[in-house]
């Protein structure tokens, strides 16, 4: 049985849905950990390092919560392409432009780079240069997610940073676009171990966070998408009248700022913002495990932290393997040419955001 909606004051829809779920979803099984990490890798060497990126953090957003959502997709924009290595904080270079410089980063919150930079120097400042720019920023995931109402978990850690940032064609094929259908998420993502469940789950990250109208416009001209709400519609044609508009609106419209499911009942009431929201509800593969979590935060709950477990541990540096980084937007080969005190200076200016 179908249904188009699910409406928070009717009692006998839950029930009905609760019944139909009976069918269907356990929180997976934790995954294994990556060779190389470890949930107490800097229990010695920086003890306090988690303490002073969630405190640090909590600053932050007590200022501007928005910036929560922005260092959430910041760690998922890295470890699609080429892993989890910092890569996509590097600044280009002579070798070519960097992964900022590609279609899907562009709209990257400049502000993210500016926090991550930031706690790297509280951290390094605090136990030296022993904590990776990719850890750094897998934390700040997990406490973007904590610190705007999600599950608090605990991640690996021992990442260390790359090398090289990857070119724009591999930064394109690894970042699936937000007119994309379930089929290609589907396909994409099982190029890296994710199965449907990993899919839905990690897409439930757009509860929180903006996006600009150029994302989705092509479902509102030249006409409404037909899987998209009437009244949905005709609110984000208020929000952008127009094509190449760079003015933007929430991703989900019942709770914005609260990392919660109400993601997925947008997605029921046809209120999904992008194609690769949308037909999640729409592709029979994956409209029961929307259902699911919409009906059942902790169970979406269990199964995100699962999956962003995962994720985080995608093509991990360890050991002796790349490096760790003085500064997350350069390589440290390039310090060599940096006058003494120089570090310094760049830090205090983008101290401020």
């Amino acid at each position: 049985m179908a249904m188009a909606s699910i409406k928070a004051s009717s009692v006998a829809t839950l029930l009905l849905l609760v019944l139909i779920s009976l069918n269907g979803l356990e929180a997976q099984a934790p995954p294994p950990t990556a060779p190389g990490l470890s949930y107490t890798f800097y229990r010695t060497t920086c003890p306090r390092l988690e303490t002073i990126i969630r405190q640090q953090l909590q600053t932050v957003f007590n200022s501007d919560i928005g910036q929560a959502a922005g260092l959430l997709r910041l760690h998922f924009h890295d470890c699609f392409v080429q892993g989890c290595d910092a890569s996509v904080l590097l600044d280009g270079s002579a070798s070519g432009p960097s992964e900022k410089s590609a279609i899907p980063n562009l709209t990257l919150r400049a502000e993210a780079f500016v926090i991550i930079e930031n706690l790297r120097r509280l951290v390094h400042n605090a136990c030296n240069r022993t904590v990776s720019c990719a850890d750094i920023t897998a934390l700040a995931a997990r406490d973007a997610v904590f610190l705007s109402g999600g599950p608090n978990y605990s991640i690996p850690l021992g990442r260390r940073d790359g090398l090289n940032f990857a070119t724009t064609n591999v930064t394109l094929a690894n970042l699936p676009a937000p007119f994309a259908n379930t089929t290609t998420l589907l396909n994409s993502l099982a190029l890296k171990g994710f199965d449907p469940t990993d899919v839905v789950a990690l897409s439930g990250g757009h509860t929180i966070g903006r996006a600009q109208c150029t994302s989705f416009e092509s479902r509102l001209f030249p006409a409404r998408d037909p899987t998209m709400d009437q009244t949905f519609f005709n609110n984000l044609r208020t929000t952008c009248p127009v094509r190449n508009t760079t003015n933007t609106t929430f991703m989900d419209i019942r709770s914005p700022n609260v990392f919660d499911n109400r993601y997925y009942v947008d997605l029921m009431n046809r209120q999904g913002l992008f194609t690769s929201d949308q037909d999640l509800y729409t592709d029979s593969r994956t409209r029961g495990i929307v259902t699911n979590f919409a009906i059942n935060q902790t169970l979406f709950f269990q199964n995100f932290v699962n999956s962003m477990i995962k994720m985080s541990q995608l093509g991990v540096l360890t050991g002796t393997q790349g490096e760790i980084r003085a500064n997350c937007s350069r390589r440290n080969a390039n310090d060599l040419f940096i006058l003494p005190g120089m570090e310094n200076n760049d830090d205090e200016k983008v101290a401020s955001y």
